[in-house]
This record gives structure tokens, C-alpha cells and sequence, in this order.
């Protein structure tokens, strides 16, 4: 599916100058599709900018049904979902209901 696997050793999970993220949940595997590791590249933003704030409960640009819905889901095992706006680019970022799989893509990828 044009997915890869984000490795992320210590030296580059975070710029040092980051905190670390309070984890809320498991994110599992991470994978990026291949769209949104290119507009990524393209932007010199790096993933883990996205899944820190993804794992932190910070859910992005999303309206407040969704917030709330993320909450619940989050309490009750369902899915998670943040959607983040950087420069023209929208990424979301997606942790499955058994957090199992964490996957950051563009949404014409979804």
C-alpha cells in the first residue's frame, strides 16, 4: 500500500530541545504512506512533530463532535483520530482501535 515503517532510535525520535510527550495511549506499529512521507520531506517538517502531539492527545484542527469523539474513543478502546494543518498540507494521523497500528497520511490517501 506504499506504507514504510518509521524506525525511531532514541537520537531521533525528538530534537532535544522537546519534551517528552505525556503518552496516553499505545500507538503500535507506526507507518507513513507515501504521500504524506513526500510532503513531509518536502515541508522539512519531520513525522514524530505529528505523533508527539498525536500520542499527547493534542487532536489538531478538528471540530469539537470530533474532539469529544476522540475522547470517548480514547476511554472506550475505538479508533483515534488528529487531523493537522502545517503550511497547504492536512495530515492525519490515525491510531486503530486495538492500537495495534498508528499511520500518519495525507487525507486523498485515507
Amino acid at each position: 500500500m506504499g506504507e514504510r515503517k518509521l524506525d525511531h532510535p532514541d537520537g531521533e525520535w525528538r530534537p532535544e530541545s522537546e519534551s517528552t510527550p505525556k503518552v496516553r495511549f499505545d500507538m503500535g506499529q507506526i507507518v507513513i504512506t507515501a504521500g504524506a512521507d513526500i510532503t513531509l520531506a518536502q515541508i522539512e517538517r519531520h513525522p514524530v512533530q505529528l505523533l508527539a502531539r498525536h500520542v499527547e492527545g493534542k487532536w489538531g484542527n478538528l471540530d469539537e463532535h470530533d474532539l469529544k469523539e476522540n475522547e470517548f474513543s480514547l476511554e472506550n478502546g475505538y479508533r483515534l483520530l488528529s487531523a493537522y494543518n502545517i503550511e497547504d498540507a492536512r495530515f492525519y494521523v490515525i491510531t486503530e482501535c486495538d492500537r495495534s497500528v498508528t499511520t500518519v497520511s495525507l487525507p486523498e490517501e485515507y
